[in-house]
């Protein structure tokens, strides 16, 4: 009991993120995360298929649409189901699954790495949320509890910063300026996207999460950043690590920003394509582990 409730507690500040701030960028940009993001998710499925039939649990679903997604792959006997530690992002899921009606998906709030997730299930996936974890080891930990034997996580994380460069490059424009601030009135998102970047890191995360048969596969894909210069430069003010120090910043450096915003223009300009879209290369890990049985 006391683990569980030292875990929820870490988990307030990112909950508080994930559910105000981030929240309302996420919904802003959800066209354009999905266009971008959705790829790596799919190259992750398509790699290691959700079994028909099977019941599959969405690890950090946000709006949910690769719950629905899921829930296509594993057909109408199978099960889809979402969690996500921000109730704003689950209520915009339950919203969708009312006016799609999809009988074999459902959704519930919940902190992965201390509640009941609904189990049990042949298949855990999470796309780009698991980086977010105050303690990975004790959320993989209660994802692999709630597996059957022989039941396979499947995530997606971001690899290093130099094979995002786009994320990179908005990154290095920021530090010239500011540091991460020492205090605060923001919640801070968590580890950051890069938290498991680092393959032997996220292999013992996972192998220490009680899982076998550990594998990583790289995926290279290019990524979105906006449909011109305009919205890629906004992009990352809104959304990354620079975006994050910008906004634990706030109204304190106004008279920064832009400064800032001139130079994204410029280290954003070589990733502008023919028909002025933005695009920059982005690389992923699909890591699989299975449960003991």
């Amino acid at each position: 009991m006391g683990d569980a409730i030292r875990v929820t507690e870490d988990n307030v500040e990112a909950t508080a993120a994930w559910d105000g701030p981030l929240f309302d960028i996420w919904l802003q940009y959800r066209p354009l995360i999905e266009e971008s993001l959705g790829p790596h998710g799919e190259a992750a499925l398509a790699l290691h298929h959700p079994p028909a039939g099977g019941r599959c649990l969405d690890i950090g679903c946000g709006l949910g649409d690769t719950t629905f997604r899921m829930a296509e792959l594993v057909g109408p006997e199978g099960r889809s189901h979402g969690v996500d530690v921000a109730p704003r992002m689950i209520e915009v899921a339950q919203q969708d699954l009312e006016r799609a009606g999809t009988p074999n998906v459902s959704f519930a709030v919940a902190d992965v790495e201390s509640d009941d997730l609904g189990g049990t299930y042949d298949y855990a996936f999470g796309r780009c949320g698991t980086m977010f974890f105050a303690n990975p080891v004790p959320a993989f930990r209660n994802v692999r509890s709630q597996l059957a034997p022989g039941g396979l996580l499947n995530i997606v994380v971001w690899r290093r910063k130099l094979d995002n460069d786009w994320l990179h490059k908005a990154e290095r424009v920021v530090e010239k300026y500011l540091e991460h601030p020492d205090e605060t009135d923001e919640p801070t998102c968590g580890p950051g996207p890069f938290a498991m970047a680092n393959a032997d890191t996220v292999s013992d995360m996972v192998k220490f999460g009680g899982y076998e048969d550990i594998r990583l596969a790289r995926c290279d894909l290019p990524y979105k950043m906006g449909g011109d210069l305009d919205e890629a430069v906004a992009f990352n003010m809104a959304i990354g690590p620079a975006a994050e120090v910008l906004r634990l910043w706030g109204d304190r450096v106004a008279d920064i920003r832009p400064k800032i915003e001139a130079e994204l223009y410029e280290a954003l300009e070589e990733f502008v394509t023919d028909d002025g879209s933005v695009v920059g290369p982005s690389s992923t890990w699909i890591v699989t582990g299975r449960a003991p049985g």
